[in-house]
């Protein structure tokens, strides 16, 4: 029997995205399958919203107003030591455990190498020098995509052998929504203006690409019948507003709808409703709303860059996200070949049932095992 410990800031959040969401899910997972080892969770202040605690796991609470992972963590499995420290977001305290403490580390990308512009030179630099020493100071890595593994070891040199591939799972929420007045309830939730739409989801910021989504929209939509909105669901992020004065200038940003955050429990809603779900992002560690979107039945269209031709396999419509004739040329036939839909369907379902939890934790669960 190990003792394990987990880092569970990330799980307590309100809005979980991202990383958020995979601490969550993967952390409900284990403690599901895993009834042999201890569990101690650790948390900055009373978490509101964790999973359920079976009897062979405990929450410690340790508040600490900053720098809680490289301090006060770090501090606490220096008193306490388990013979694990799991970290799934990125962060391995600088307070180095103990050397008896086999300490793991998800690292999820490198986007801040590949768009620098995103953020401030300090927020670069604490990126770089944090995951730097996350990546060389774990006894192993967890990457959740072999692209995300393959940066590791060109930017970072970290060895091969040491980072095993985990992919993330899907919530069994996610699944296809058929009921014609749930789904006419979720658009008028955000206010979206036709039962034809396009749907991308994420945050609001150039690195996903919506400048060239929206330049492709605006040359397909004119000529749509019936009339087709655009929906940019998720939080504002860097630059949303030059985002949205894009579609201003194109003359369809009346075509455009930006609902803002949307709730898990309308995802799977508003996923199904979808005429297509559309994400020619430009770099993504793994991309979970293109498994999302095949899991409720959505025929789905994105890149052949980073990890999403891997995540997509063949049941997405792949485009070169650098060029706005192809991305066009990829939502005009989304919108007009029914058969392409239907196949797509087919297709992302079956795929992303591939995906689970429970797989996901299962393999965690033998990387942290591997002493």
């Amino acid at each position: 029997m190990l003792t394990i410990g987990i880092d569970a800031s990330r799980v307590a959040v309100a809005q979980r995205t991202g990383t958020e969401r995979y601490s969550y899910e993967l952390l409900q997972a284990l403690l599901h399958l895993d009834q042999l080892n201890r569990y101690t969770l650790y948390t900055n202040g009373i978490p509101a919203n964790l999973p359920a605690l079976p009897d062979n796991a405990t929450l410690r609470s340790i508040s600490f107003p900053r720098l809680w992972t490289h301090l006060r963590l770090g501090w606490e499995v220096q008193r306490h030591p388990p013979d694990v420290l799991f970290i799934p977001a990125h962060v391995v305290p600088l307070l180095r455990p103990p050397r008896k403490v086999q300490t793991v580390v998800t690292i999820h990308d490198l986007g801040y190498l590949a768009f620098p512009a995103a953020h401030t030179a300090r927020r670069r630099l604490e990126l770089h020098m944090t995951t730097l020493w996350s990546a060389h100071t774990a006894r192993r890595v967890i990457a959740i995509s072999r692209a995300t593994k393959l940066d590791l070891v060109r930017q970072y040199g970290v060895a091969p052998d040491k980072i095993h591939v985990v992919y993330h799972g899907l919530a069994p929420a996610f699944r296809p929504v058929g009921d014609a007045a749930a789904l006419a309830a979720v658009r008028a939730r955000y206010g979206i203006p036709t039962e034809r739409y396009l749907l991308y989801v994420g945050t609001i910021q150039p690195r996903k690409n919506l400048l060239r989504l929206i330049d492709a929209f605006a040359q397909v939509a004119p000529t749509a019948t019936p009339p087709v909105t655009l929906v940019l669901a998720g939080r504002r992020g860097w630059l949303t507003d030059q985002i949205e004065q894009r579609a201003a200038a194109l003359g369809v940003r009346q075509r455009v709808h930006f609902p803002g955050y949307i709730e898990d429990s309308d995802l799977p809603a508003l996923l199904s409703g979808a005429q297509a779900f559309v994400f020619p992002s430009l770099y993504e560690g793994f991309g979970m709303p293109v498994l999302e979107a095949m899991a409720c039945g959505t025929p789905v269209l994105t890149s052949t860059i980073s990890s999403l031709p891997e995540v997509a396999g063949e049941a997405a419509l792949l485009v070169d996200p650098l060029s706005t004739d192809v991305i066009a040329g990829g939502l005009a036939r989304l919108l007009n070949d029914a058969a392409l839909r239907d196949t797509l369907r087919d297709k992302g379902l079956l795929h992303a049932a591939r995906f689970t939890w429970a797989r996901c934790a299962a393999e965690t669960l033998r990387v942290l095992s591997y002493l």
